[in-house]
């Protein structure tokens, strides 16, 4: 009995408890409608946290917007691989319920990669073709090709050039390499996302502890460079328009580096030797903010 009155109860609650799913990620393609994920539960409570004005500061804030709670999503079920992961009920400030007109919802930056990339074990040819782990890996392959595809062709609806593209980045590439060696961290916060900054603000004041000052310098042009990965993010599952989009980049690149203590002595580093180094960056930009830009929302160490 007492289970029955457990399920009876269960299912009560479930009849009274509305279901409004406030993110998700967006799929392949049309055809793979069954693919759209949803944003993490650990992902979620990081957008949800931005989206309250509280007595702090707030870093995913910019300027005087005002952010607050939304109330167009009381409940949500998030779901990622088809499991379900539930989150609290947030309630909109007083102040918010009393203002007239809309309710304007900021988010400058999602705050996280999504499906970061990793390099895919190379299999052989039999194996690809002739096994059923085979078939399921070429199948994975496909889909997340599709989802890179699909992510590209959403973007150049908005204006989007490769080439005009891998430009800005390299220069973005560049700046942000070096405003890090200056350690200015207030141009640094225009050019990459708020999560972004703070790891970055951490990694200038550990270095400043150890080095006084940072000699870097690029060798142009870059020697390799390409795309890895692209994803959509969306953030209103009514609005497909609104969306973040992010792209994988590998640079490959000749550099110079040369490290100083207080007395202007080199401790690390030798500025007259090139060293071939490689990374991997991922670039954020939303699609539905005017004046929206590209900027560095994480690194990959592979």
């Amino acid at each position: 009995m007492a289970f029955l009155r457990r399920l009876l109860t269960n299912h009560a609650l479930n009849r009274t408890v509305g279901v409004s799913e406030s993110a998700y990620l967006l799929g392949s393609s049309r055809s793979y409608s069954s693919g759209v994920s949803i944003v993490p539960e650990i992902y979620s409570q990081n957008i949800s946290s931005c989206l309250c004005k509280d007595h702090g500061a707030l870093p995913w804030t910019r300027g005087s917007t005002m952010t607050l709670r939304s109330s167009l999503a009381p409940k949500s079920l998030l779901y990622l691989n088809e499991k379900r992961f539930a989150t609290a009920q947030p309630k909109a400030p007083a102040q918010a319920r009393q203002m007239q007109g809309a309710l304007k919802v900021s988010i400058s930056s999602p705050g996280f990669i999504y499906e970061p990339y990793a390099p895919r074990e190379a299999i052989p040819f039999w194996r690809r073709w002739f096994t059923r782990d085979g078939w399921r890996r070429t199948k994975d392959d496909i889909i997340l090709e599709l989802k890179s595809a699909y992510a590209i062709a959403k973007l150049r609806k908005s204006g989007y050039s490769k080439q005009k593209f891998y430009t800005e980045a390299v220069d973005l590439y560049k700046e942000i390499n070096t405003l890090m060696a200056n350690g200015d961290k207030t141009s640094l916060r225009k050019a990459v996302t708020e999560k972004m900054y703070s790891a970055l603000k951490n990694e200038i004041k550990q270095r400043e502890s150890m080095w006084s000052s940072v000699n870097w310098e690029l060798i142009e042009p870059i020697i390799k460079m390409r795309t890895l990965r692209a994803r959509l993010i969306g953030v209103d599952r009514n609005d497909l328009n609104k969306v973040f989009v992010q792209l994988t980049l590998e640079f490959l690149a000749k550099q110079k580096f040369e490290a100083y203590d207080s007395k202007g002595v080199t401790v690390a580093g030798d500025k007259t030797k090139e060293v071939l180094v490689r990374d991997i960056w991922v670039f954020e930009k939303s699609l539905f903010h005017p004046g929206a830009y590209w900027r560095l929302c994480g690194r990959i160490k592979i």
